[in-house]
């Protein structure tokens, strides 16, 4: 079984998913939204809240066209609107105190060296490597020489960039990957969102898969751990009215403890593929309503039984319907009422007398 820890939790094979809270850019640079946003996280129940920590002039251009996706959402350049919500760094060792505070793990996506740094230092528990930085393999080297686990989104990746990071982290004596299937649209269309690209790339890569879910709701992400997920991240804010470019995409926090709960369920649900019979709790079941053999009519001690004698009904405490055939001839070892349910007890082989 393939499973490693992220801070005191045990993330893989056998274990329940971890689910990250992607509060990204939604705290709109207001830390009490930032703070507020962490209480959520922990409120719905989830295992990690995650931020974003990078620059507007390490991560774009100032030549970098406008997005199509943002059009009517805001007027600014590209760069303009990255600086404007972009996290102070001076804020992320108390958000990681209030993380603790609360009972949920603090994470922030890294975008450049020094937010691997800062981030380690803070003694967060795995770095995640967001789509786009996929292809930025320093980056990805310097995380991954930290020794901490790496949760990789493979939006637009092909085949040979996962490679290129996973041979990455190995090279650095890192093996503890795990890749998140991701459609990198905002929201994302479910016909994009390719969920059996979890079993390829466990099957490719042989390593821990999860996904990214940029969708709207929280369908498709509870959906995700029956084929393999083992970590679920998710967009969420606290309101889709407020201004910004993740808002109109993510869940609302009663979503998102809805989906915690649906998540948990469903992993209950799985259970271990063994069909060994009722379990304690259904041989209520088992015993009254399942089906048995039940005589038709009033049968007399002593008669040999005929076919149009026995009916198939429930309950199911008597002798199984599969052995019809074997009653039939047999004969009565006592007055048997019509409607009793027929057991061995009732019955004798030989002929009558």
């Amino acid at each position: 079984m393939l499973k490693f820890r992220i801070g005191e939790r045990w993330v893989g094979d056998g274990e329940p998913c971890f689910i990250v809270a992607e509060a990204g850019a939604n705290h709109n640079r207001d830390l009490t939204m930032a703070k507020e946003l962490i209480a959520v996280a922990a409120e719905a129940k989830a295992d990690a809240v995650k931020f974003q920590t990078y620059s507007a002039e390490t991560l774009y251009s100032k030549k970098t066209p406008k997005f199509s996706y943002l059009e009517g959402l805001t007027d600014k350049s590209t760069w303009d609107l990255i600086k404007e919500v972009e996290l102070p760094r001076e804020w992320q060792e108390e958000l990681a105190e209030e993380a603790k505070k609360r009972g949920v793990l603090f994470m922030s996506t890294p975008f450049d060296h020094r937010a691997v740094d800062e981030l380690d230092a803070l003694g967060v528990p795995a770095f995640k490597i967001a789509s786009f930085e996929i292809v930025d393999l320093p980056l990805v080297r310097h995380a991954a020489s930290k020794g901490k686990p790496m949760i990789m989104s493979t939006g637009l990746a092909n085949y040979e960039d996962i490679q290129d990071a996973f041979s990455t982290c190995r090279e650095v004596g890192n093996e503890q990957v795990v890749l998140l299937q991701c459609a990198s649209l905002y929201p994302a269309p479910p016909k994009r969102i390719n969920l059996r690209a979890m079993e390829t790339m466990r099957r490719a890569f042989g390593t821990l898969v999860g996904l990214s879910d940029h969708s709207l709701g929280i369908h498709i992400s509870v959906a995700a751990p029956a084929i393999g997920a083992c970590v679920i991240e998710k967009h969420y804010t606290l309101s889709r009215s407020l201004k910004g470019p993740d808002h109109p995409f993510a869940i609302e926090p009663a979503e998102l403890r809805e989906l915690v709960r649906q998540v948990r369920e469903v992993e209950a649900a799985l259970g271990d593929g063994r069909k060994l019979g009722p379990a304690p709790d259904e041989l209520e079941m088992h015993q009254k309503a399942r089906r048995s053999l039940v005589a038709a009519c009033a049968i007399p001690k002593g008669t040999r039984l005929e076919r149009d004698m026995v009916t198939i009904k429930r309950p199911g405490f008597g002798i199984k319907p599969k052995h019809l055939d074997l009653l039939v001839g047999r004969v009565a070892k006592q007055d048997i009422e019509e409607d009793t349910v027929l057991t061995c007890e009732m019955i004798r082989d030989s002929r009558p007398t």
